[in-house]
């Protein structure tokens, strides 16, 4: 039997560039399209999904979801998109980025109306905000929180009669781009009051609002589907995240960022709901507690 015996200069070269070789192998990389309000809640998704796969990197790019089916549409380059409502998921169906059979709804969020913590000017319901002199700011047309908050205005003009929904409007002293710019507005105290999604209303920015919860005859659910782009760059850790997303350990994180039970359970065990964060009121009471499909859903 012969033994091939390597000059140990030589030896030492080898190793030294298998090294190299090894060291210079590309991490696997995932984007990650999601809308604005599931950027907390993504940012810890996807620290937990990178902790049991540590050489797997996640970009998320957080924009409105009216902008970033846009970006997809054309031809931006992304692995998955995540939806604050349906209407632009089916903008991207269309546009054949992503197949409709792919598409699930993972979570449901709701509406709250938020007020600065001295809250100036004294609103207290949604119908103070029909009241002269009311600093209102919305997110822009076109957003999906902005078509849940317009038909949530509707519901009280059709409870009303006449022109309520069109007085709160005469209200609105600015539109943002996108919901947490609606926060960040208001915990500023540059507005009396804002309507955003629960889940925005918590983290922290707890301290700098107070939560007004909205009726429920009145009140909205928000759907997120979720869905990968059929040109996926890596089709196999996508499916590996989504189906993350859809795991016990990622509804937790959901539920504990405000966002409204049950979200999808996919192919994972079911569990008993844990739950839902209770709104905080402007008196500092606990509001009650709400179920998801008590609300309206409508899309926008």
């Amino acid at each position: 039997m012969r033994i091939r015996v390597f000059p140990p200069a030589l030896l030492a070269l080898s190793l030294a560039a298998w090294t190299v070789c090894a060291q210079d192998q590309p991490r696997m990389s995932l984007t990650v399209f999601a809308a604005t309000s599931l950027t907390d809640v993504f940012e810890e998704i996807r620290d937990a999904f990178v902790k049991v796969n540590p050489d797997v990197e996640i970009l998320l790019n957080f924009a409105s979801s009216s902008t970033l089916a846009a970006q997809i549409n054309a031809g931006a380059p992304a692995d998955i998109f995540a939806s604050a409502n349906d209407l632009q998921m089916e903008h991207a169906v269309d546009a054949e980025r992503v197949k409709e059979e792919d598409v699930e709804t993972f979570a449901h969020n709701r509406l709250a109306l938020i007020v600065p913590t001295d809250n100036p000017a004294k609103v207290e319901t949604v119908e103070n905000l029909s009241e002269d002199g009311i600093l209102l700011v919305l997110a822009a047309k076109g957003t999906p929180i902005r078509a849940y908050t317009d038909a949530m205005l509707s519901s009280y003009d059709a409870e009303k009669g006449g022109d309520f929904r069109a007085r709160v409007i005469a209200n609105l002293a600015s539109e943002e781009s996108n919901v947490r710019q609606v926060v960040v507005r208001v915990a500023l105290g540059e507005a009396d009051a804002g309507v955003v999604y629960q889940s925005d209303a918590l983290g922290a920015v707890a301290d700098q609002v107070n939560t007004i919860p909205i009726a429920e005859r009145h009140n909205q659910l928000a759907s997120y589907p979720i869905a990968p782009l059929i040109d996926a760059a890596s089709p196999g850790l996508a499916d590996s995240f989504l189906r993350f997303v859809r795991s016990e350990e990622a509804r937790v994180i959901l539920a504990a960022h405000g966002f409204c039970w049950p979200a999808i359970l996919g192919d994972a065990e079911p569990m008993e709901a844990p739950p839902e964060p209770a709104a905080k009121s402007e008196d500092g009471d606990d509001a009650p507690e709400v179920e998801c499909d008590a609300a309206t859903s409508k899309d926008g």
